[in-house]
């Protein structure tokens, strides 16, 4: 069981825990379509049977030793076309926590998955329902290696794996809520700019070039940057290019 986080405004102070389900996305999800969850809403589990990640790939979490849960957010201040901020929110809050953590270098991977020292310690699945061109609410999903030794991903990590100690789950949610809190903040206070900024400034292999999986073939390019819709902006020899998740993978991806 988990207790309701001291440190925040909002963020956790209605905290739903479940033994065990399929995807704490798709409660937050069906909840929140209902009406009955308050913005904040922390849904939790320590066995997520089915999690679910980008491109359409599973999230596996060893029961009870993972963070594993789901923030349930209503940016009514934000319009559809802005969707991508969300995701710089609650990136830039994980990195931010993890960088309080370790000795280690914390990258984004694009759009969202949290590298430590190129390894994979979080996976995030960010779900919007809109109403016209406006937000209704964001499900944010969040899988975080913290105790996991044995992970089926050679290219993965864990908070254990990084400290070489054990962590109390309740204790890394409170400062983990925190960070999101603090990041959401700052959106909610117009300070866009700076959340874009800081989201380039920990952009993994940014300015540095690479071959990429690209839906018109292999290409060498260098990451330049991230536009207002969230597509990934590449430099090559043949231009600049513009491109949406399922347009474009990392060659030596996992």
């Amino acid at each position: 069981m988990y207790k309701i986080p001291a440190n925040t405004l909002f963020v956790g102070k209605n905290l739903v825990f479940v033994p065990e389900c399929h995807s704490t996305n798709t409660l937050a999800m069906e909840l929140s379509q209902r009406g009955s969850l308050v913005d904040g809403t922390v849904i939790i589990t320590d066995n997520q049977q089915a999690g679910r990640g980008q491109r359409g790939n599973h999230w596996i979490s060893q029961p009870g030793k993972n963070l594993t849960f789901s923030v349930v957010l209503k940016p009514g201040f934000l319009k559809a076309d802005q969707q991508f901020r969300l995701t710089q929110v609650i990136s830039l809050a994980v990195t931010d926590y993890l960088k309080n953590r370790l000795d280690a270098t914390v990258k984004i991977k694009w759009p969202n998955d949290i590298l430590v020292n190129e390894l994979k310690i979080c996976g995030i699945l960010i779900e919007n329902s809109l109403s016209g061109d406006t937000i209704q609410f964001v499900v944010a999903g969040i899988g975080l290696n913290v105790n996991q030794i044995m992970l089926p991903n050679l290219k993965a990590t864990s908070l254990t794996q990084e400290t070489g100690k054990d962590s109390i789950l309740e204790n890394e949610l409170e400062l983990l809520l925190h960070a999101i809190e603090e990041r959401y903040q700052q959106l909610r206070n117009g300070n866009s700019h700076q959340l874009e900024h800081d989201y380039l400034m920990n952009l993994y292999r940014k300015g540095e070039f690479h071959v990429f999986n690209t839906k018109e073939g292999a290409l060498n390019g260098m990451i330049e940057g991230v536009d207002q819709r969230g597509r990934l902006i590449l430099q090559s020899s043949e231009g600049k290019r513009f491109y949406d998740l399922k347009e474009i993978s990392f060659a030596d991806k996992e």
